[in-house]
């Protein structure tokens, strides 16, 4: 028994030496002239049965001929379709009573690369591209396509390249609006389906050319079949609810997290495109960004298993760093000291069930 005890006992101590180690839409604008800017984004991140359901809508001032934004994504779209009329609404109804104005991954291809174009599509008076690319190639894209880039974007379209080749490029033809009757400021949502994971929504992104005392505004709806955890986590959180993850974040304040109301489930299924969603048992979370440009260096990660342990990595976050190598070092010795010392007591009890004494 001493001995299959003390085999036990080395043998967890042998599996932690040798498996010790490190733990394993928003959109930016771009524009020809300056002269359009990104009043607010309203986005809503629903995952059900591994399928993101991501709807965003923007609304513009100011601005002629053609502009649009650049939306990364987590993994390729299955499809592009026009959101719902109301979706966005009910959502900010739902938690803002108040009356208001409603309006997967890879590397990084090479720098040199041309940006493969997965999808085009038509909606309303935007034209949707998604591609595939590096951050260089997708730049590239950009500017051959007739938009002017900001000094920071190639730095912030490689720090989504990094984690994921996919950016979806929406363009907004103020001329073609006219025509159809839509006025600037007027939003038009757009529902992404994708195979992923995790829900993930990118937040950086809309800092995008601005000043870093810029005031960068957006309102993130989350709907999961299980209570998220989310990093970075909000700052002033309202709910105990939503398991607080680590690594705060300024600016992003939780305003609601709830069990989805019947009524709200029902009304949302109602609108276009949503009749995916179950009749009951989603949770709902409303995430307040309301920040500088210059302290928006993260996005949302989402953990919808009930693990509690979103990616710090899809987050843009640091991951934690490993053990150092001196750190390693006394914890082996420490081990090893425990380890003859088990050795020790056990040689001498089999002595002393011997009746020989212990030399």
């Amino acid at each position: 028994m001493v001995r299959r005890t003390l085999f036990v006992c080395t043998s967890a101590v042998v599996s932690l030496l040798l498996f010790a180690g490190p733990a394993l839409a928003c959109g930016g604008l771009i524009n020809e002239n300056g002269s359009v800017t990104l009043v607010r984004t309203t986005t809503l991140a629903a995952y059900h049965r591994g399928i993101e359901h991501y709807v965003t809508s923007f609304e513009f001032a100011g601005g002629k001929g053609e502009f649009g934004s650049i939306i990364p994504l987590p993994g390729v779209p299955t499809k592009v379709i026009r959101g719902g009329d109301w979706t966005l609404q009910r959502l900010v109804q739902e938690t803002q009573p108040q009356p208001v104005a409603f309006e997967a991954a890879g590397g990084a291809l090479a720098a040199g690369d041309q940006a493969r174009v997965i999808l085009e599509t038509k909606i309303d008076a935007l034209d949707v591209v998604v591609l595939e690319g590096g951050g260089t190639a997708v730049g590239n894209w950009a500017r051959e396509n007739g938009f002017f880039l900001p000094p920071d974007a190639p730095e912030v379209l490689d720090f989504y390249a990094e984690r994921s080749p996919v950016f979806m490029a929406v363009k907004f033809d103020a001329t073609r609006a006219a025509e159809e009757g839509l006025s600037v400021g007027d939003g038009t949502p757009v529902h992404v389906v994708m195979p992923t994971t995790n829900p993930w929504v990118p937040l950086r992104i809309l800092g995008l050319g601005a000043e870093a005392e810029a005031p960068v505004e957006a309102d993130v709806y989350l709907l999961t079949d299980l209570v998220p955890a989310v990093l970075p986590r909000p700052v002033s959180p309202t709910a105990a609810s939503l398991i607080d993850a680590g690594g705060g974040s300024p600016g992003m304040v939780l305003e609601a997290s709830q069990p989805a109301s019947p009524s709200l489930l029902a009304d949302l299924r109602s609108d276009k495109g949503m009749d995916w969603l179950p009749t009951d048992d989603m949770w709902l979370t409303y995430l307040r960004v309301n920040a500088r440009a210059g302290d928006l260096t993260y996005d949302l990660a989402v953990d919808a298993s009930g693990a509690g342990q979103p990616s710090p990595r899809a987050a843009g976050l640091p991951e934690a760093a490993p053990a150092s190598d001196s750190g390693m070092f006394g914890t082996a010795l420490w081990v090893a000291i425990g380890i003859l010392a088990l050795l020790g007591v056990a040689g001498a009890l089999e002595h002393r069930r011997m009746g020989r004494p212990a030399i």
